[in-house]
C-alpha cells in the first residue's frame, strides 16, 4: 500500500517534485533526469513518486502547462494581437518570443531539444498539449488562419516553420561571420520575414 499523505503534506511534496523537475529539466534534460534525482529532499521514495505523477514526462508536461498560460499572456495576447496592422503583430511576435526563450529556461529548453517534447507526447495524450485553450501555438496557428487574405499565398505550416526558423537564430548566432552584430542582424531578419510573410498593404500601390 502507498503511503497516505494529508492534503497539506500532499501540496508540499508536491511543490517540491515540481521545483526539482523545474530545475533539473532545465539543466540536464528529461533523459538524464532519474527518479531519483526528482525525490531528492522531498522525504519520500522513489516509488512513492508514483503517488504523485504518473511518470517524469508527467511531471514535465505539468511545468509546461503551468507556464502556458503566461506564455501566451507576453507572446500572443500582448504581442501578436496588439497591433491592428499584421506585420507589426508579427514583428512583436517574435521579438517577443525570442525573449520568452531566453529568460523562460524550460521553454527555451524545449526550443534547443524538442526530442524532449516528442517523449512526452508520445507518453501521453498529446490533446493535453495541442488542445490546451492557453497554447500560444495553437493560438498562433488561430490567428495565422483568421488572416489568410493578409499573408502570402503559402501553406500556413510553411508560413509557421518560416516563424520557427528565426526562432532558431539563437541557437546559432556564435557561427554567425559577425556575431557581435547578431542584434542588428536578428532586428532585419525579422522585419525581413515580417515583410516577406504579409501582403503590401494598400498604401504601397498608391501613386
Amino acid at each position: 500500500m502507498p503511503p497516505a499523505f494529508s492534503a497539506e503534506e500532499r501540496a508540499r511534496i508536491t511543490g517540491l517534485l515540481l521545483d526539482n523537475g523545474r530545475r533539473l529539466f532545465t539543466t540536464q534534460g528529461l533523459r538524464k533526469t532519474s527518479l531519483e534525482d526528482l525525490v531528492a529532499g522531498t522525504g519520500i521514495a522513489k516509488s512513492t513518486f508514483y503517488v504523485f505523477f504518473d511518470s517524469k514526462e508527467a511531471l514535465y508536461l505539468e511545468l509546461m502547462l503551468a507556464q502556458m498560460a503566461e506564455v501566451k499572456r507576453k507572446v500572443i495576447d500582448h504581442a501578436l494581437l496588439s497591433e491592428s496592422d499584421i506585420r507589426a503583430g508579427l514583428r512583436r511576435f517574435l521579438h517577443a518570443t525570442l525573449a520568452e526563450l531566453e529568460s523562460n529556461p524550460l521553454y527555451g529548453r524545449l526550443m534547443t531539444h524538442p526530442e524532449e517534447m516528442d517523449a512526452v507526447i508520445r507518453k501521453l495524450d498529446p490533446a493535453r498539449v495541442t488542445q490546451a485553450q492557453e497554447n500560444p501555438v495553437t493560438a498562433l496557428a488561430a490567428f495565422l488562419a483568421q488572416h489568410d487574405e493578409d499573408l502570402v499565398n503559402a501553406d500556413p505550416d510553411v508560413i509557421t516553420g518560416v516563424l520557427q526558423a528565426v526562432l532558431l537564430m539563437p541557437m546559432h548566432r556564435n557561427r554567425l561571420a559577425t556575431p557581435d552584430l547578431y542584434p542588428k542582424i536578428l532586428d532585419l531578419l525579422i522585419d525581413v520575414v515580417a515583410t516577406g510573410l504579409t501582403q503590401p498593404s494598400e498604401d504601397a500601390h498608391v501613386g
